[in-house]
């Protein structure tokens, strides 16, 4: 099995290179070189203000409340081609949507989409589930209003790293509590945390040890934040963690993580599981490449963009897959 071709590996030298360089400087610009409370609450709090400066907000983005929670909004000319439900990262602690904001610009107008990023509750001051809560009250706003409010019924979803755990478990429960997972054409899922009882990556078991924007200790915090008081195996419940969910219905997915990544063995584990249960993934593996790589450019990361884009255009491409499912569900 391979999971990345002879021309990434040919880049990995550029990479590692780049991965050196550029890691430094972007914890250096969260403020991440500087020594953290003991405390778990205390820590999210200085993390999160150190996050901070990685908010890029631009002014074509339209703030309104959606189902009651503070939202993003970003629509292109004309009529949209699709509506894409975004989730921002932080693990769960940390992050708003205007750290997305440049990447959501480009996405609204390079495929004419309409983006709505939420802003949802984050821990500790709101523990589980609230975060998820917020995301499935906007999703079945968009089930009844998208096509009215935004222009199109069409729907994706997608986030990175706890933005992906967002877009992954919001579409398990709208496929378990809505009924609606049909109405989802796409999740793009983008080195997500899918294991909150710890997998061996996040534990510091990697197939590569080089530099990671994430380490076992941080992500201890951002477990204890999230869900207090749980045991690792209480926070592998199905309904906590979607790599141990049943994953049949869902949408066609990209998952997309690199080997320095100390969550590659969620996104390993989430691909194969739903793969396995029926449903369209592709995985897309960056050797030696770290969490956020996203954020370091190199030979790898352009490679991952071309992908990416690829896959929405080929997503949006298609007929929409609640159509085609009405279809086959017809009588004869």
């Amino acid at each position: 099995m391979r999971l990345w071709s002879d021309e990434i590996e040919e880049l990995r030298p550029e990479a590692r290179e780049a991965v050196e360089k550029g890691l430094g400087a972007l914890l250096g610009l969260m403020g991440r070189e500087e020594p953290l409370p003991e405390d778990v609450h205390a820590r999210a709090r200085a993390m999160r203000k150190g996050f901070e400066r990685m908010y890029a907000p631009v002014p074509e983005a339209q703030v309104r409340k959606i189902a009651g929670v503070p939202c993003r909004v970003f629509r292109p000319e004309g009529r949209p081609r699709g509506v894409y439900l975004h989730f921002h990262g932080g693990g769960m602690i940390l992050g708003a949507p205007e750290m997305n904001d440049p990447l959501n610009l480009d996405l609204c107008r390079r495929f004419g989409l309409a983006v709505v990023s939420v802003d949802y509750r984050l821990a500790p001051e709101h523990p589980y589930p609230a975060g998820p809560d917020d995301g499935v009250a906007v999703a079945r706003w968009l089930l009844d209003n998208a096509e009215r409010e935004l222009g199109s019924a069409r729907l994706l979803t997608g986030g990175e790293s706890a933005g992906g755990y967002m877009a992954a478990a919001v579409l398990l429960r709208v496929r378990d509590e809505l009924e609606a997972a049909d109405r989802f054409d796409g999740a793009n899922l983008v080195f997500g945390v899918y294991d909150w009882g710890r997998s061996p990556s996040q534990r510091g078991l990697r197939p590569y040890a080089g530099p990671d924007l994430l380490e076992p200790e941080g992500i201890r915090v951002f477990g204890e934040c999230y869900l207090p008081g749980r045991s690792d195996d209480e926070r592998r419940d199905p309904a906590i963690s979607p790599a141990f969910a049943d994953l049949r219905g869902l949408p066609p997915a990209l998952v997309s993580v690199g080997t320095g990544d100390h969550l590659l063995d969620d996104s390993l584990l989430l691909a194969a599981r739903s793969a396995a249960a029926g449903n369209e993934v592709e995985l897309f593996v960056a050797p030696d490449m770290p969490h956020g790589f996203n954020f370091i450019p190199c030979g790898i990361t352009a490679r991952w963009i071309e992908r990416t884009q690829r896959w929405f255009e080929e997503i949006l491409s298609r007929p929409a897959r609640a159509a085609g499912l009405r279809r086959s569900r017809a009588p004869r």
